[in-house]
């Protein structure tokens, strides 16, 4: 085992998980150190620690990292960094003084899976429907997780690939069925506005599922996403497979905005950890029918290809890049 000394530590940090690995200098590839969870740590100075001990017991790594990127679930280019979907905060001095390193780089978990894009490989990726890559054509990372994430990687002026960091997941929901109107209702009177995040994420299936019940007159007795997912996956749960269609339509409906946008020829991307976990729910679903009915636009939209990404670190892959945003 050969032990690093010019090394980078890269984090990907979401309301559920804390994943870190370590890369060379320079290297476009990483070794996986440890996996945490955010609810098992009250302060993310308190995980820092953590994992300077577990990467010191590894024996892969020696002294301080030169460079540490995190790839965050918010904004990164604040101060205090403060999470969509969790409690933690935290400042680049608190990076600096845990980790001993003196550059500092953050960016938005979706910016890493944007970085990403061009390193992937079929073996990565899940194609649904047809269209192929335009390879100087903007692309656009999209994924529902425990929140929404969206970001567009185009190139620059001298054909260098250039991240655009936004929040789309907080765009107006856009009902387009007869069902989805009376979801929409019920949100509406829930949370007053509807963003595509209050049904694209973990709690967003459970927001799906309970509207879609009260609105057939069903009982929802199901209080987690994975519960609905698994009922749907099994089939023995027509409400929840409708729910879980119905979230997959909203997604692909979603995407094509997104696609619209951007002109993203260069193809849709769909990271996270709710589609590559149903996949085959996602592939029966009307989530490619949904992208393509864009009216006038069907045909422009059907050369675009649509992707689930299945590498499993994808955030931790973005984060060893080195791009401009």
């Amino acid at each position: 085992m050969t032990t690093m000394t010019d090394w980078q530590l890269v984090g990907d940090i979401g309301g559920t998980n804390a994943r870190f690995g370590i890369a060379a200098r320079g290297a476009r590839a990483y070794r996986d150190i440890a996996t945490y969870e955010v609810a098992n740590f009250p302060e993310f100075g308190l995980v820092l620690d953590q994992l300077m001990r577990d990467i010191a017991a590894s024996g892969l790594a020696q002294g301080s990292p030169a460079a540490v990127c995190l790839a965050v679930a918010g904004p990164p280019h604040v101060e205090t960094i403060s999470f969509t979907n969790s409690s933690w905060r935290f400042s680049r001095d608190l990076l600096r003084e845990r980790t001993g390193a003196l550059k500092i780089e953050i960016i938005n978990d979706f910016s890493a899976v944007a970085r990403a894009i061009p390193v992937l490989t079929g073996a990565d990726l899940e194609q649904i429907g047809e269209g192929h890559i335009q390879t100087d054509a903007p692309a656009i990372a999209l994924g529902p997780g425990t929140g929404t994430g969206v970001a567009a990687l185009a190139q620059g002026p001298r054909g260098e690939a250039v991240v655009i960091t936004g929040e789309g997941g907080h765009v107006d929901f856009a009902p387009v069925t007869d069902v989805e109107v009376e979801i929409h209702k019920r949100l509406r009177a829930r949370f007053g506005r509807v963003s595509i995040e209050r049904l694209l994420c973990g709690v967003g299936i459970i927001n799906i599922y309970q509207a879609l019940a009260d609105y057939r007159r069903q009982p929802a007795p199901l209080i987690h996403p994975g519960d609905v997912g698994a009922a749907a996956s099994s089939g023995d749960d027509p409400l929840a497979r409708e729910a879980m269609a119905i979230f997959f339509a909203v997604l692909g409906a979603s995407a094509g905005n997104f696609a619209l946008t951007f002109g993203a020829r260069g193809g849709v991307y769909i990271a996270g950890g709710i589609a590559p976990r149903y996949i085959e729910l996602l592939r029966l679903s009307d989530f490619r029918a949904r992208f393509l009915a864009k009216g006038r636009f069907a045909d422009y939209l059907s050369g675009i290809p649509t992707f689930v990404v299945t590498h499993p670190g994808i955030g931790l892959l973005g984060a060893t890049i080195p791009l401009t945003e």
